[in-house]
Formats: C-alpha cells, sequence, structure tokens
C-alpha cells in the first residue's frame, strides 16, 4: 500500500554551499524516500536567481531511475514554452524506459522569473503551451505523424522512432499556480492530470493579483472536460506546499523557522525583488501566517494529519499531497520529516493502519466480554 505523499523537490538551496554537494544531496533525498515507499518525487527545472539549481531535470530523474526500486519520477515541470515540442517528446519517451514505466510528463508554461532571459512575457508562454501541447502529446502517446508550423516551432511529418516503455500511455500532468484559468482548462480539454500549489507565495504579498482557489480550479478543469467530451478523475490530482513535521509543533516550527526567514526574505525578497512583508506584519511571525492561511503544513503528526483531512475536506478531495521541499530545516530534521510521514501520518491518510488496529479493538473487546459472561 502507498502512501499517496509524495515530494515536489523545485529543488532550492540556498547559496554559500557547494552545488555539487546539494545535487548529490537531491538525489540521495529521492532514495530515502524510495525506500519510504514515497509514491512520487517531481523534479523542477530553474534558470536563474541562483537558489534553484536544477535547469536539467532529465538529468536529474534518467540519474534517479537507476537508484530507486518503485517510486515515480515526475518532470515538474518541462516549461513548454522554452523547448521544442518533439525534444520534450523524445526525452520523455527515454526517460518512460530509463524509469520502466514510472515516469511522469509533467507540463507548464514556464517560470515567471526565467522568462525575461528567453525574452518572453507571461502571455506568450501561455501561447506557447497552448500551441506545444497538443504536438507533444501525439508524439508521447499517439500514433500519427504531426505537421504543425508557428512562429517559433515547425513539424513536418514527425514522429519518434521510439515508442513509449509498455502498452500503458505517459502519464501527462499540468501544473497550475492559480493566476490563471489556462492550466485548469487545458487539463479538462486534453483529459490530463493536475499538480496544484496550494497558495503561492504572492498571496503573502500585499498587492498581488487575485488567486484561483484549489476547489475553483478544479471546477474549471470539469468545466472545460464536459465540453471536451473528457472525464477527469480527483485521484490524479496532485496538490503541493511545503510540509515539515517533527514530534512535537514547538519542534517542528524551530526546525524550520530560520529556513523559512532566508527563504522568504533573501530568496523572494532580496533576490526575486518581491514585497515579501505586507504592511504591519511582524517578521517574528510570517511562518506562522502562512501556516495560518494554508500555505505549509508544520507541526506535530497530529496536526500535519488535520491539516491534510481539512484541505481534503475544502477541495472535495483529491489523489496525491506532493511536499515541496523547500530546504528550510537541516538534512536531519528533514529525513526525520519524510520518516514521520511515511510511517504516522500516511497510514491516517490512507487506512492503512485501521486493521491492525481493529484487531487490537476486537481483541480487547472480546476478553472484557468474556470476563462478563
Amino acid at each position: 500500500m502507498h502512501s499517496r505523499i509524495g515530494l515536489f523537490l523545485s529543488p532550492v538551496h540556498e547559496p554559500g554551499q557547494d552545488p555539487h554537494l546539494a545535487i548529490r544531496r537531491d538525489l540521495e533525498l529521492v532514495e530515502h524516500a524510495d525506500r519510504l515507499n514515497f509514491d512520487e518525487v517531481w523534479f523542477g527545472e530553474h534558470h536563474s536567481l541562483g537558489w534553484g539549481l536544477v535547469g536539467a531535470p532529465e538529468t536529474m530523474i534518467a540519474a534517479a531511475s537507476q537508484r530507486t526500486r518503485q517510486i515515480r519520477l515526475a518532470h515538474g515541470v518541462v516549461p513548454l514554452s522554452g523547448h521544442h515540442p518533439f525534444h520534450v517528446a523524445s526525452r520523455a519517451v527515454h526517460l518512460h524506459h530509463l524509469a520502466e514505466g514510472r515516469y511522469v510528463l509533467g507540463v507548464g508554461p514556464g517560470v515567471p522569473f526565467d522568462a525575461p532571459m528567453f525574452g518572453l512575457d507571461p502571455g506568450v508562454q501561455r501561447r506557447r503551451l497552448d500551441e506545444a501541447l497538443p504536438a507533444v502529446l501525439e508524439l508521447v502517446n499517439g500514433e500519427q505523424r504531426v505537421t504543425r508550423k508557428t512562429d517559433w516551432f515547425e513539424l513536418r511529418n514527425a514522429k519518434l522512432q521510439l515508442a513509449r516503455f509498455g502498452p500503458a500511455p505517459v502519464e501527462v500532468a499540468m501544473a497550475t499556480s492559480g493566476t490563471s484559468v489556462t492550466g485548469p482548462r487545458l487539463v479538462g480539454r486534453y483529459g490530463l492530470s493536475m499538480t496544484s500549489f496550494a497558495l503561492p507565495f504572492s498571496l503573502m504579498t500585499p498587492g498581488s493579483q487575485e488567486h484561483i482557489g484549489l476547489a475553483q480550479q478544479w471546477k474549471h478543469a470539469e468545466e472545460a472536460a464536459d465540453e471536451s467530451g473528457h472525464t477527469l478523475h480527483r485521484e490524479n490530482w496532485r496538490i503541493a506546499l511545503p510540509v515539515h513535521v517533527a514530534e512535537t509543533r514547538k519542534q517542528a516550527f524551530d526546525e524550520v523557522r530560520a529556513g523559512y526567514d532566508r527563504w522568504l526574505f533573501d530568496y523572494f525578497g532580496r533576490t526575486a525583488g518581491r514585497d515579501v512583508l505586507a504592511p504591519g506584519a511582524d517578521r517574528a511571525t510570517v511562518l506562522e501566517a502562512r501556516v495560518e492561511a494554508g500555505g505549509a503544513l508544520v507541526g506535530s503528526v497530529e496536526d500535519v494529519v488535520a491539516g491534510i483531512r481539512r484541505l481534503q475536506d475544502a477541495t472535495g478531495g483529491f489523489g496525491t499531497l506532493l511536499v515541496y521541499v523547500a530546504d528550510w530545516a537541516s538534512y536531519e530534521s528533514t529525513n526525520r520529516c519524510l520518516e514521520l510521514l511515511a510511517r504516522f501520518v500516511a497510514p491516517q491518510i490512507t487506512g492503512a493502519s485501521a486493521r491492525p488496529q481493529e484487531a487490537v479493538d476486537w481483541a480487547i473487546a472480546e476478553r472484557a466480554a468474556r470476563a462478563a459472561g
């Protein structure tokens, strides 16, 4: 029985450390999650701001495929606005083979921070996503040759020479941050899986654009699916947010507070140039404010279980929780967090611990009944 919990690795690493060791750490963390029976791990693609060190996630996925046993490996995500569709499809199929079917192709428009370096504005990123997606889907999972021409790519009778691994299609997931209906509607139009970020960073800043809530994102996807004749399944919906669990709530907050402060004020504030502190807000309690707003789960096992259940209730249900690993805590604390998630949180969410507890309750009740009789 799997956990229905995965990891989302941007991955971000605080500057000042050895980048080589940081990348090796990411692979070791994936191995640790694989041993703990986590369902999947996603690798992001970043090209700027210094914290997101991986610009070629397919290389990380290829390496991880040879070091793991059962965990699924996902692009999180390929920015289709910056890659030729044929190359995206070719890499996806090769990774599907290397992972022996454990690969998920995650796609999206692209990271806003990277866009200026490539001369793209958000509108162009979304348009390119819309133009490239059908070509990628046909090349990866279809049988027809593709002919398509736009102002930035061209395909002439294109078809991959290598078919995917096995008869099952490659799972394709669309990422959405809740800032546009484009992603959810593409999910519905093409019958894709969806990966949502529970609360984007921008929500915690003054003057940020209005966020589309999780339940509304799913509604947009379902409406587009109805229009296109597709059926969506909530078990294929992933929700990503930072999670840290420790033996007690105080310990959990103590372990991540300094790292969260640096991530918020040095990465998003000083490096990305965002206004990260609302007027009148207290820097000492910004972590508590994020948790209260639903943008992170931090606390004991009981706190995190309750938080996941609240998220299930608020959304109407989703399939997998993706733990966004923001590198807020030490390696040791992060490893321990994953162990607690696997041993004590996941069984309560999946029901895996119910049968043993039922046996305990039955034995106690039977003994009491015999004593009374």
